[in-house]
């Protein structure tokens, strides 16, 4: 897959200026996306850089959620960030006991974004096609729809059959509970929500992961819209998919009662999810560090 040209910091905040338009008008779409300040820090700006080839009339904002840094030493890149004319809020430990910690990263941004249209991303993310896949959203946003994604697919992925396998059964599952259970398969790497609901349902105890969000807008009445479409794709890093046959059958084991842990709708799913202990993730040359 081809992906957008990256601009240079200079080409890329005249660009973020150009797609934010005047400030005092409320964006038409507001994209956040969490950063992991141990190792996407460079990563998110591929993304963004691909989403400033964005060439349609919709006004987009930038808010990024920088975290997993000591308190004493946040990054640099947060002002580097900031003079790209990109909204930038650095909080060193997201974390809240039985929260995926991505939901948890993400909802300051969705707290502080102008738009009740709001896209996430993952800051491992390459977007090949933004102007269509940034019309869509909006689009569906505009006929009503509460929560809206499209297909994620995987780069950089580790060239074995291990892998290649694993990533059959992801994808296979994802499609049974979507096509045949009637799911929906939302996941951080590409989905748009509608703010207001989604601060009230987080509120209310009903979001623990991304993975339950679809679920939990479906269940309380919203539209939900989903696009096989392929020049609506996304990408993300395949980097967590290592080689080797010895932790695939305790990893699928694993997500499997995990979703039957988090999908039903029910107050208080962050005391079922079990995530109390999850790791600190971090990555060197874009590969997880154990």
């Amino acid at each position: 897959m081809k992906f957008q040209p990256l601009f240079n910091d200079n080409e890329l905040a005249k660009r973020l200026r150009e797609l934010r338009g005047d400030s005092c008008i409320a964006p038409d779409v507001s994209i956040v996306i969490p950063v992991n300040a141990q190792g996407d820090l460079e990563n998110v700006l591929n993304v963004i850089s691909d989403l400033a080839h964005y060439e349609g009339s919709n006004r987009l904002e930038f808010v990024l959620v920088v975290n997993n840094y000591p308190p004493a030493s946040p990054p640099d890149a947060i002002h580097r960030f900031l003079k790209l004319g990109i909204r930038a809020l650095g909080i060193p430990d997201v974390r809240s006991p039985g929260y995926a910690i991505v939901l948890s990263a993400r909802m300051p941004g969705i707290r502080a974004a102008e738009s009740e249209a709001i896209v996430m991303f993952d800051s491992d993310c390459r977007i090949p096609h933004p102007t269509e896949l940034i019309n869509w959203y909006v689009d569906q946003f505009r006929n009503g729809a509460g929560v809206v994604y499209s297909a994620v697919c995987h780069y950089d992925v580790a060239p074995a059959f291990s892998v290649y396998v694993r990533l059959a059964i992801h994808h296979g599952s994802r499609w049974v509970k979507r096509s045949l259970l009637g799911i929906p398969t939302t996941r951080g790497s590409n989905y748009g929500i509608r703010r207001t609901p989604m601060l009230e349902m987080f509120e209310r105890k009903l979001l623990a992961d991304d993975l339950n969000i679809g679920p939990v807008f479906k269940a309380e009445g919203h539209k939900v819209v989903y696009s096989g479409n392929a020049c609506l794709d996304v990408y993300t890093s395949g980097r967590m998919f290592e080689p080797g046959w010895g932790h695939m059958i305790p990893y699928f084991w694993y997500r499997f009662k995990y979703n039957l842990r988090t999908l039903p709708v029910r107050p208080d799913v962050a005391l079922r999810t079990g995530r109390e202990k999850d790791g600190v993730r971090r990555y060197h040359d874009n590969r997880p560090v154990h």
